[in-house]
C-alpha cells in the first residue's frame, strides 16, 4: 500500500508544507503539478508514466477540440488502452482459447512479451475519469483549457492510486477555491481523516487480513460458528481496507484544501441491495450509473430491459476490479440481487405482502441484505467453485 510507505509520509509532509509556504495561488498550483509528476514517476517509473501521459495529452486535445468525433476517438483510445494493459490476457483466455488453444498460447506469449509485469499505476481510475471528462465535454460541458489544471485533474496524487473517482467540475471548483488561501481547518480536518483511515487500514484491516489468510485453508474443518466468524472477518476486512484507503486519500487532499467525493457511507447499515450500492464505493457506482447504465437505457424501456442493463452494468463493475471470472460472477450476483430488489414488489399477491412486511420490520430487510452482501464476498475473494463450496459449508455441519 503506497500510503503506508515512509517515502510517501516524507513526500506528503514536504509537499503540504511547501505548498502553503508559497504565498500565491499560481506558484502553489505549479508546485503541486510538479509534485504529482514526481509521485507518479517514483511509484510507476517511466514505463508506467508513458500511458497516462499519452492518454492525458490525447484527452486534453480532444476536449479542446470539443467535436463529437474527437471525443469519441479519445474515449475509444482510453478504453482500448485499459483493456490492453489490464484485460488482454483475460480476453485471450476467454475468447480465443476455446476456439484454438494453440493460437491462444501464441497470442498470450506475444502479449506477455509486450506488457509490463503490472498494469500502469491507477489506470482503471484515470481511464474512468478521462471518459467522464470526454463524455461531459461531448454533450456540451466546458472543457479544461489550462494544461496545468488538466494535469492536476489527471494525476492529482492523493486520488491517483485508488480513487475516489473525481468529476472535473467539482474537483476544479474545489481546487480553485481551496488553493487561494491557507486555513487551519484544512489541516485539522485532513489529519483527523488520515488518522481514521490509518486506524481502519493498519489496525483493523491488516489484522483481519492476517486472520483470513492464515485460516482460509482450514475453513472446511471449522465448526459452523467459526465459519460465520470467518465470513464476518472477511466482510469487515474489505470494508476497513478500502474505506480506510479512501479516508487517507480524502484527508491528504484536505491538507491541500481540496475536497474529494465521499466513497463510503456506512454500507453495512443498508436495508436493501439498492441502498447498499448507494453507500458502497459511491464514486464508482455513480460513474457506472451515469456512463453505462443510463446510456444503455436505464429503466426507461420496461422491466426486462432494466434488468438486462443492470446485469451489464454490474458485470462491468465486477470486471473493473480485476481480470478474473470470480469478479464477473460477483458483479452478476449483485446485478441479480438488485434486479430482484427492484422488481419483487410487482409479483402478484406475494410481492406487495412482502414489501409491506419489510417496511414494517426493517431489521429483517437489513439482515437479508447483509447476508446477501457478505456471502457475495466469497465470490469476490475466491474462485467460483471454491466460493460455492465455502458458501455451502456455512449452512451445513
Amino acid at each position: 500500500m503506497i500510503f503506508t510507505t515512509y517515502w510517501f509520509h516524507v513526500f506528503a509532509i514536504v509537499v503540504v508544507a511547501t505548498y502553503w509556504l508559497l504565498r500565491r495561488q499560481g506558484p502553489r498550483l505549479w508546485f503541486l503539478g510538479l509534485a504529482c509528476l514526481v509521485f507518479h514517476f517514483h511509484f510507476a517509473g517511466p514505463a508506467g508514466m508513458a500511458p497516462i501521459i499519452a492518454l492525458m495529452i490525447a484527452t486534453f486535445l480532444a476536449g479542446r477540440n470539443g467535436t463529437r468525433w474527437a471525443c469519441n476517438a479519445a474515449m475509444a483510445l482510453c478504453v482500448g488502452t485499459l483493456c490492453f494493459y489490464k484485460y488482454a490476457l483475460f480476453f485471450i483466455s476467454a475468447a480465443v482459447h476455446p476456439l484454438s488453444p494453440a493460437i491462444a498460447a501464441q497470442f498470450s506469449q506475444t502479449t506477455v512479451s509486450i506488457l509490463p509485469e503490472l498494469p500502469p499505476l491507477g489506470i482503471s481510475f484515470f481511464t474512468f475519469e478521462f471518459v467522464h471528462y470526454l463524455f461531459e465535454v461531448r454533450r456540451g460541458g466546458e472543457p479544461i483549457r489550462s494544461p496545468l489544471k488538466f494535469l492536476l485533474f489527471a494525476i492529482f496524487f492523493p486520488s491517483l492510486v485508488a480513487g475516489p473517482i473525481k468529476r472535473y467540475p467539482q474537483f476544479l471548483g474545489s481546487l480553485n477555491e481551496g488553493s487561494q488561501h491557507f486555513e487551519l481547518g484544512f489541516i485539522a480536518r485532513g489529519l483527523m481523516r488520515i488518522a481514521t483511515g490509518f486506524f481502519k487500514k493498519v489496525v483493523i484491516a491488516d489484522n483481519l487480513t492476517f486472520y483470513v489468510t492464515t485460516n482460509s485453508p482450514d475453513f472446511a474443518s471449522f465448526g459452523l460458528g467459526e465459519r460465520w466468524a470467518f465470513l464476518a472477518a472477511l466482510s469487515f476486512r474489505i470494508l476497513m481496507d478500502f474505506s480506510g484507503y479512501s479516508d487517507i486519500a480524502i484527508g491528504t487532499a484536505q491538507l491541500l484544501g481540496v475536497r474529494l467525493p465521499e466513497n463510503f457511507s456506512w454500507p453495512y447499515l443498508a436495508s436493501s441491495i439498492r441502498e447498499f450500492w448507494q453507500r458502497w464505493h459511491m464514486s464508482l457506482t455513480s460513474w457506472v450509473r451515469d456512463y453505462i447504465y443510463i446510456p444503455l437505457g436505464g429503466n426507461r424501456h420496461g422491466a426486462a430491459r432494466r434488468v438486462f442493463n443492470g446485469f451489464v452494468a454490474f458485470a462491468l463493475i465486477g470486471l473493473w476490479h480485476g481480470p478474473a471470472w470470480n469478479f464477473v460472477a460477483w458483479g452478476l450476483y449483485h446485478g441479480a440481487g438488485l434486479g430482484v430488489c427492484s422488481s419483487y414488489a410487482s409479483i402478484p399477491v406475494a410481492g406487495p405482502l412482502l414489501a409491506k412486511g419489510l417496511k414494517k420490520e426493517p431489521l429483517v430487510g437489513w439482515a437479508m441484505t447483509q447476508l446477501f452482501v457478505w456471502l457475495g464476498w466469497l465470490l469476490f475473494f475466491y474462485p467460483v467453485q471454491a466460493a460455492w463450496n465455502m458458501g455451502r459449508l456455512l449452512f451445513a455441519q
